[in-house]
């Protein structure tokens, strides 16, 4: 199946999810785009999005390569409307093409990063720190869940999680120890088969030493970015001075 129908398909069902959550009161979502680099483009896209119903709260540009930008959309639609609407606007465009499109809890922030960095700071201990990353990491860093890993002669341990990780139990990590971070193949044979049925993208950075990582995983995908990676990459780095 081509490229651009697995993202299709990712975002029709991340959609489907979004309807689900409206049921229970959730009603913005956070679409991420890649659009034309052009004059307009960006404007069409909001008149496109107003056209059924959507308010844009936010815009955040998540990364910008040779033609083309990829952005990430918080918008709010009225009650009860069909959340895939804004995929078939979105891409009724010439030049745009919806990488997900899934439920936001809260508004995008432009300095979230630091403010996590923050937190960390003011907690108490080790574990308190690793317990405020791995809580916020998922909001700050747009994914589904965080882990902290341990890797030692006996095996792999979980050092801290966030609400709603998979409880699926690591036997091998083979790309540990890590020295930087990096987008995961999630094909490889380490990869829990449902991580894969949910099209599970992942991300992992080294924590103040190779033998520890924090892991992110984001069900539905879409693919991490290279800004994504190098913005973990500075991130870990900074926390892994405040856990000592």
């Amino acid at each position: 199946m081509p490229a651009h129908a697995v993202g299709a398909a990712a975002s029709r069902r991340n959609a489907a999810s979004a309807l689900l959550c409206d049921s229970v009161r959730v009603a913005s979502y956070l679409l991420r785009v890649q659009l034309a680099d052009r004059p307009g483009s960006l404007g069409s896209l909001a008149v496109a999005l107003g056209s059924v119903g959507a308010d844009i709260l936010s815009l955040d540009v998540v990364d910008r390569r040779a033609g083309y930008a990829i952005d990430d959309i918080v918008v709010e639609l009225p009650a009860r409307a069909m959340p895939d609407t804004l995929i078939t606007a979105a891409e009724a465009l010439s030049g745009v093409r919806v990488d997900s499109l899934r439920p936001h809890t809260g508004l995008l922030e432009a300095h979230r990063e630091l403010e996590l960095i923050d937190h960390v700071a003011a907690a108490g201990d080790t574990s308190a720190k690793l317990k405020v990353l791995v809580d916020e990491a998922p909001q700050v860093l747009r994914v589904g869940w965080c882990i902290v890993l341990r890797s030692s002669g006996g095996g792999i341990q979980r050092v801290a999680e966030s609400p709603g990780a998979p409880e699926t139990r690591l036997d091998a990590v083979p790309w540990m120890p890590i020295d930087q971070a990096a987008a995961l193949e999630v094909s490889d044979d380490w990869v829990p088969q449902v991580w894969r049925e949910l099209d599970t993208t992942l991300l992992a950075a080294p924590l103040g030493s190779a033998d520890t990582a924090v892991l992110l995983g984001r069900p539905g995908g879409p693919e991490f970015r290279p800004s994504e990676v190098a913005r973990l990459g500075y991130l870990a780095g900074i926390v892994a001075t405040l856990l000592h």
